[in-house]
Parts: C-alpha cells; structure tokens; sequence
C-alpha cells in the first residue's frame, strides 16, 4: 500500500474485495475518505462494467483488467486483479487531478502490482 500511496498524485489506495464488497486493506492521506464506503460504492462500479456486454473487449468481461474514471478533480484507477469473475480482488487508487498523471499512474501501478504477483504478494 506504501508504495502505491508514493504514486505522485496518489490520495487512497483500496484492495477491495469484489464479492462482498468490502476493504480488505487501505491506506489514504485524506482522514474524510471511509474505506469501506469507498469499497461497497466502487465495487458497484465493478459490477456494472463487468456484467455489460458492450463494455467487453473479447468474448466475455473477465477480459476486463482495468476501469479508469476521471473526473474534474481527479481520477479513479480501478485495477482488476487476477482471478475468476466469481472472487476477483481489485485495487482503487484515487489520485488528485493537480498533482497526479493518468499515464504515469497507471505505468506505475501496473509495475508495482506485477512485481507483488512476482513474490506472491499479488494472490
């Protein structure tokens, strides 16, 4: 989470739970940011994205691996972590729109979560 947390820009890091929706761990340098409703309401998002056939990429929507929100502060990266549909862990990072970079962000968070996979951290 620390090293997702030095991601310029970065406010809130979540690993969130996709079938119940809730935070499984979190970390945030905003105190007004509640996990776990960050947790249940993007987990919404999840789902929908997830269960809308014309937001698949191939044949299905476990293709999906990633959902990126922007917004006029900010944006939302949701990252969708290995696994089936049915237990799929995903990671919220909530960056600032005046200090983070989308491409930046991204690039980074991939490297990170590659790496974590790589030690057994990721599963």
């Amino acid at each position: 989470m620390k090293r997702i947390m030095d991601i310029p820009g970065a406010c809130s890091v979540t690993l969130v739970d996709g079938t119940s929706g809730l935070a499984i761990a979190a970390a945030s340098n905003n105190n007004a940011i509640d996990q776990h409703e960050d947790a249940a309401e993007t987990t919404d998002v999840v789902r929908a994205v997830l269960d809308c056939p014309a937001l698949a990429t191939g044949e299905d929507s476990d293709d999906v691996a990633e959902i990126i929100v922007c917004g006029a502060r900010g944006f939302h990266l949701l990252h969708l972590l290995n696994g089936d549909s049915d237990s799929r862990l995903f990671v919220h990072v909530l960056c600032a729109g005046d200090t983070g970079n989308l491409a930046l962000a991204r690039f980074q968070l991939r490297g990170i979560l590659a790496e974590s996979a790589e030690d057994g951290l990721g599963r």
